[in-house]
């Protein structure tokens, strides 16, 4: 399953931590970070916003 789509499961209430990392295979340690990272961000937001960066460069 997309890390993206369980983390957004989580952020949206319908799961709680401990089931996030349950899913994706991590301990609770693993699972601070991983829902902190901005690369996760389900809409894709940051992702967008970096490529756009490094495009303008070219």
């Amino acid at each position: 399953m997309d890390k993206r789509k369980v983390i957004a499961a989580y952020r949206r209430g319908f799961i709680s931590l401990q089931e996030c990392a349950q899913i994706l295979g991590v301990d609770s340690g693993q699972m601070t970070r991983l829902v902190n990272d901005p690369l996760l961000v389900s809409d894709g937001s940051a992702v967008r916003r970096k490529r756009s960066i490094t495009s303008s460069r070219e």
